[in-house]
């Protein structure tokens, strides 16, 4: 089965593509403190994203490995689950290599260099999540052979890409697709709009989502080391066929037992 790793080709980018990687960069560091989990502002500065231009994946890479064994590799957009799970088992996060267009800066359907690596791999630098994401890719290649993928697809969802965290000050972000959008930052902590529920594995296995706007729920961890040990510490199996046998719960939609915060 191919790995759809591609070379990134750093010298193919224009100068036009540094400069609007360089602006959403400032865009985002300027939103982020006061917002963002400590573990991603410190990431930042161990992986020396604050240099100007989009980043080499090697020399990003070398700096990862030394951090936490993960490494960054160029894929020329989606993959199969079966190779994105594998990737994340393995310690190598795949990240798409093109930039979007000006006019996307705040939406793009599919995940381009700046989600990818400004929104994920800060945090790949803090050993317990880049723990949890290798226990995630683990689980997902199990999850394949249990048909239970869309399931284990909304725990990314709701954590990886769109979690919310406890901190002593409050709420923070650390999802992906949060982090990497000026507007969903904004959204997501001051908007009385959505529903910021504490999390549990189970009601968030059962959950929908939306990728065409901003969420209806966020779902809130008390630490990436709960996460972690809630994701060891579970019997997927048992819980798969225990879901399967219960109603999905619609986007925004509220159920018995939610915790709202």
């Amino acid at each position: 089965m191919s790995d759809y790793t591609v070379p990134q080709d750093w010298n193919g980018y224009s100068a036009a593509e540094h400069a609007l990687w360089d602006q959403l960069y400032a865009r985002q560091v300027a939103l982020l403190p006061g917002r963002v989990a400590a573990p991603f502002l410190e990431g930042l500065e161990v992986l020396q994203l604050s240099r100007s231009g989009i980043p080499d994946f090697a020399e990003l890479s070398a700096r990862l490995t030394e951090a936490t064994g993960w490494r960054v590799v160029a894929v020329p957009g989606l993959v199969p689950d079966a190779v994105f799970y594998e990737h994340l088992a393995n310690r190598r996060f795949v990240a798409a290599r093109f930039l979007r267009s000006p006019a996307e800066s705040e939406y793009l359907q599919e995940p381009d260099v700046f989600h990818d690596v400004f929104g994920h791999v800060p945090l790949l630098s803090n050993p317990v999540f880049a723990d949890y994401m290798q226990a995630y890719g683990e689980g997902g290649l199990r999850a394949l052979h249990l048909g239970a993928i869309h399931q284990l697809a909304r725990l990314y969802w709701y954590t990886v890409e769109f979690g919310l965290v406890r901190d002593p000050g409050g709420l923070r972000l650390y999802g992906a697709g949060i982090v990497s959008s000026r507007g969903e930052s904004l959204y997501a902590l001051d908007s009385p709009d959505p529903k910021r529920i504490a999390f549990d594995l189970k009601r968030v296995m059962r959950t929908r989502y939306r990728i065409d706007a901003y969420q209806d729920n966020y779902f809130v961890i008390d630490s990436f080391e709960d996460l972690l040990r809630q994701t060891l510490q579970t019997d997927f199996g048992p819980l798969y066929a225990e879901i399967s046998g219960l109603p999905e719960i619609g986007i925004g939609e509220q159920v018995d037992g939610d915790r709202t915060i």
